[in-house]
């Protein structure tokens, strides 16, 4: 048998943590490999991982699709635009979607040409070590084996199941299900009102579902700042998706063209639901399955993800981990930064990545987006603070959109004035948050943002109200 190819770095996982890791390692002058099982139709390989194939990308065109049908529907006709026979066609839009994500797909197979990294389709597993190189197997078409002195794992989560409710892409759907229902679905049912069942709720909802989401906690979006959340469940409750807080799930029953739902309520009291179809979002668990780590010793945590220390080391020498398979958040955007910061780190250098100025957004209509601390969090450390809030009503562009849905609320240390948070809700929070994390990475106050010359008339003058207010001194409102 032939020797093994040989490697200075192997990435076990095509996803943005991985596909990104493989670039910079190369950019560094690593000899590179970047191992992916992904496929697409016709049996083609598919890089970009959950989030390019059944995550954020088609997500994105699907809520793009369903917002311009829903603007067509109502919203333009305030702008004296008449149509009549409206009509979607489902089929066309799941084309399109399936379009966006093989671009991108190819986009980075290019990426991986330019960069001069070599990639191989299939499953990539640890099947022991020679000498200070760990020796990969590959699985699939083209099964071989490889070695790498350095391997980095990025190989992603999968979604979480009901107990006892396995996913049929049916009638219960994961992810990727909800990616690809062929008709609109009269009663659409959610477990999990958190990013991807707000966001996948909103596109059915718009294109004509009733849509209910039933949540186990207590309140709604947790994790975002109270007011935020707020404004977000009156927005959500206005254009009639239903959400149902303190639900626990009992039986769920699957027949062949609806699913019953039971649950007890926050009052205690049983309930039953019936849906065409039903999404469930209640989170993710590490995608380890299949990996080898038992044949090497890679150590695992209680909840299955893979021990690593500040700078992403496992227990093995020479082994990362970055991206959803190590603790922190799953965001595709970490783990890119980690993918990055490891390929610096093997090549001597100091990558960086600091989780308090990791931003997250929710692509709803409204967005939601937000970084640093909670107004409940600074209470909690018993940080003193200031705040400082501007509305989208205030503001021009807002109004000449025709979306004046909510605010820009600034949190500044009371004494330093140093920004420890920001919180959008509104029109292109997705995009405005980023200002929010420029300030927080250079250590800015809100009177630098306050401070700052904002194009007129911009949504980002409500970023610099926001900023004004934190010293009670707006200057439109």
């Amino acid at each position: 048998m032939a020797d093994p190819q040989q490697f200075d770095v192997v990435v076990i996982g095509g996803g943005p943590g991985g596909y990104i890791a493989a670039i910079r390692a190369a950019q560094l002058g690593f000899a590179t490999a970047c191992i992916d099982d992904w496929t697409r139709a016709g049996d083609k390989p598919a890089l970009g991982g959950t989030c390019t194939n059944v995550g954020c990308i088609p997500s994105k065109a699907l809520l793009q699709s369903s917002e311009n049908f829903a603007h067509a529907g109502h919203a333009f006709a305030d702008h004296g635009i008449r149509i009549e026979g409206l009509s979607m066609d489902v089929a066309k839009m799941l084309a399109r979607k399936d379009k966006v994500v093989a671009q991108n797909n190819d986009g980075i197979a290019y990426l991986f040409k330019k960069n001069r990294i070599a990639s191989f389709h299939g499953r990539g597993a640890f099947a022991g070590k020679d000498g200070d190189r760990w020796r990969i197997t590959i699985e699939g078409p083209g099964a071989t084996t490889i070695t790498g002195r350095h391997v980095i794992v990025a190989t992603g989560s999968v979604p979480r199941a009901l107990p006892g409710v396995a996913f049929d892409n049916v009638r219960v759907l994961d992810n990727a299900g909800a990616l690809a229902i062929p008709d609109v679905p009269k009663r659409l049912g959610v477990v999990g009102a958190g990013v991807v069942g707000l966001e996948m709720g909103s596109v059915w909802r718009r294109l004509g579902s009733d849509v209910t989401m039933l949540e186990a906690l207590p309140s709604f979006l947790g994790a975002a700042d109270e007011a935020v959340a707020k404004e977000a469940q009156k927005a959500f409750a206005k254009q009639g998706i239903a959400i149902v807080l303190g639900a626990k799930i009992g039986a769920v029953r699957v027949g062949d063209d609806q699913v019953t739902v039971e649950y007890t309520d926050a009052g205690g009291a049983t309930q039953s639901a019936k849906f065409d179809r039903l999404i469930v979002s209640i989170g993710r668990a590490p995608n380890t399955a299949g990996l080898g780590a038992e044949t090497v010793g890679l150590k695992l945590d209680a909840r299955g993800f893979i021990d690593v220390d500040d700078e992403c080391r496992t227990s093995l020498k020479d082994v990362w981990a970055i991206g959803d398979v190590v603790r922190g958040p799953m965001l595709a955007h970490k783990a890119e930064d980690e993918g990055v910061a490891v390929a610096e780190r093997i090549a001597g250098q100091h990558g960086h990545v600091d989780f308090n100025t990791i931003p997250w957004v929710i692509y709803t209509s409204p967005e939601i987006a937000w970084v640093g601390k909670t107004e409940r969090q600074l209470k909690q450390d018993g940080v003193a603070y200031r705040a400082g809030t501007f509305p989208f009503s205030a503001n021009g562009r807002a109004r000449a959109l025709g979306d004046t849905t909510g605010f820009v609320k600034i949190l500044a240390d009371a004494r330093t004035d140093r920004i420890l948070g920001m919180h959008v809700i509104g029109p292109q929070a997705s995009e405005l948050i980023a200002e929010g994390v420029v300030a927080m990475e250079f250590g800015a106050s809100s009177e630098d943002i306050a401070r700052i010359c904002h194009a007129h008339p911009t949504l980002s003058e409500v970023t610099r109200e926001a900023a004004l207010a934190v010293d009670k001194r707006t200057l439109n409102l």
